[in-house]
């Protein structure tokens, strides 16, 4: 049964919203933290809403466990439009977050809504859920069928969108609204509401490094060994220091921004030789813009070494490597031995990804959600962005799909930072505000007389 809510937490005028905080409580308090993911029971619960709508749903498990749904309503015969979420949650350090406030509380005050997933991304998942009940009940004529897909395991090792993948023709999306871009108070100026919609994420390249030496006793050091030798080698990648590569999309976004501004922030935004200039300092600065116009090289942690007085003959460091539109992974690992230069340091490809964007100039699903996003907020700033991070949209992007990211919520930078962290929460104001920019999108992209 749905969970109700609280009690004392407070009823507002709109029936939606009420509905809304309601299904997101019991979203939250339904344990679908990856590992072990229990994703099956997360989308048993999006499917008991499904049931009570009669909207027609199917759970394809990618192993025990681990459950992905798909639901449909039909439409007319273009190209389908998926909604896109992930069931699974990260872990959570229970103790770091405010009193009275657990994780899988769902606790609801005069404010917010409080649990992990809160952001990333249950909200998502109910507001995608509630905008098909709302368009159902409404009776609202679309010209595509709409599907509802929450997948398992994204956190980790994406199983749940290979699993969809490999029924793909069952699916047959043209475009997908996922994760990604999301509202930002007070982000670059006070006052500014920038919207960044996710139009494409950067490739991934995870490398396991592995220096070899001769093995011995850590009170007599000696040369060729594997740790000194591991040490030398990450040197030249530490110091990489790449020229930056300014991408179509970050240029739009600073030119919407300084349309915004005046005078001499507005020339220079709006005008790309200068802010290329003028600004590379300020990028280059702050670690997010920085990782958005580099193929980074990120050292994120070390394997081999297992007793202090023992020295291995093998020792690891795992490299996190995010690559730029256009950046072949092959060729770039080679870069990296070049770089290395030491033939007792060997590679292993852990994972490889190449970078995937969608073209937003022109295209009617971006425009609507930027005209649904203005139509709800008239101090938006909305504008493409590219992700330094990716989602489950990369690998459908690969397939021809257009996929934007955009959780129709405005935060603040500090509520942001909850995503992965401690106190995790999202406004209530932005779930009812949130529903009507989805509702309102759909309806502009797919409605019949759209």
């Amino acid at each position: 049964m749905l969970t109700l809510l609280l009690s004392g937490a407070p009823v507002h005028a709109d029936p939606m919203t009420d509905e809304t905080v309601e299904q997101l409580v019991g979203y939250l308090q339904t344990n679908t933290v990856n590992p072990p993911g229990n994703e099956t029971e997360g989308a048993l619960y999006l499917a008991e809403v499904l049931d009570a709508e009669g909207i027609p749903w199917e759970i394809w498990e990618s192993a025990p466990g681990r459950g992905n749904l798909v639901a449909r309503l039909e439409g007319g015969d273009e190209p389908p439009l998926c909604l896109l979420s992930h069931i699974d949650v990260v872990p959570s350090e229970t103790e770091e977050w405010p009193a009275g406030i657990s994780p899988l509380s769902g606790k609801v005050d005069e404010e917010n809504v409080w649990g992990r997933g809160a952001l990333d991304m249950k909200a998502m998942g109910i507001l995608q859920l509630r905008a098909m009940v709302e368009l159902k009940r409404s009776g609202t004529r679309l010209d595509r069928d709409l599907l509802l897909l929450a997948v398992a395991d994204e956190e980790i090792d994406n199983i749940g969108v290979h699993t969809v993948l490999e029924r793909w023709d069952e699916i047959g999306c043209g475009y997908v609204l996922n994760e990604g871009g999301i509202g930002v108070k007070d982000v670059l100026f006070e006052g500014l509401h920038l919207w960044p919609i996710s139009v494409g994420e950067k490739g991934v390249l995870w490398v396991r490094m592995t220096a070899h030496g001769i093995a011995g006793h850590g009170s007599t050091p000696k040369p060729d060994e594997a740790p000194e030798r591991l040490l030398e080698a990450l040197l030249p990648l530490a110091a990489w220091d790449p020229e930056l590569s300014w991408s179509p999309a970050l240029i739009e976004l600073f030119g919407a921004v300084g349309e915004t501004r005046s005078g001499a922030e507005k020339f220079i935004l709006t005008h790309p030789w200068w802010a290329k200039r003028l600004l590379k300092k300020t990028v280059k600065s702050n670690p997010l813009t920085h990782a958005v116009l580099i193929d980074t090289v990120h050292i994120t942690g070390m394997e081999g070494a297992n007793e202090p007085n023992v020295v291995p003959s093998e020792v690891s460091a795992l490299l996190d490597c995010r690559l730029l539109p256009g950046t072949d992974p092959d060729e770039f690992l080679n870069g990296l031995r070049d770089l290395v230069d030491d033939d007792k340091v060997t590679f292993e490809v852990l994972s490889s990804q190449e970078a995937g964007v969608s073209e937003w100039r022109g295209d009617p699903l971006y425009e609507a959600l930027g005209a649904a996003i203005e139509a709800h907020d008239p101090e938006a700033v909305v504008a493409p962005a590219l992700s330094p991070g990716f989602t489950d949209s990369i690998y459908l992007r690969e397939l021809g799909v257009t996929a934007y990211g955009m959780v129709p919520l405005l935060v603040s930078q500090e509520q942001v930072a909850t995503m992965h962290g401690h106190g995790e929460h999202v406004p209530i104001a932005e779930l009812d505000r949130g529903l009507k920019i989805l509702i309102n999108a759909i309806t502009r992209f797919a409605g019949e007389e759209a």
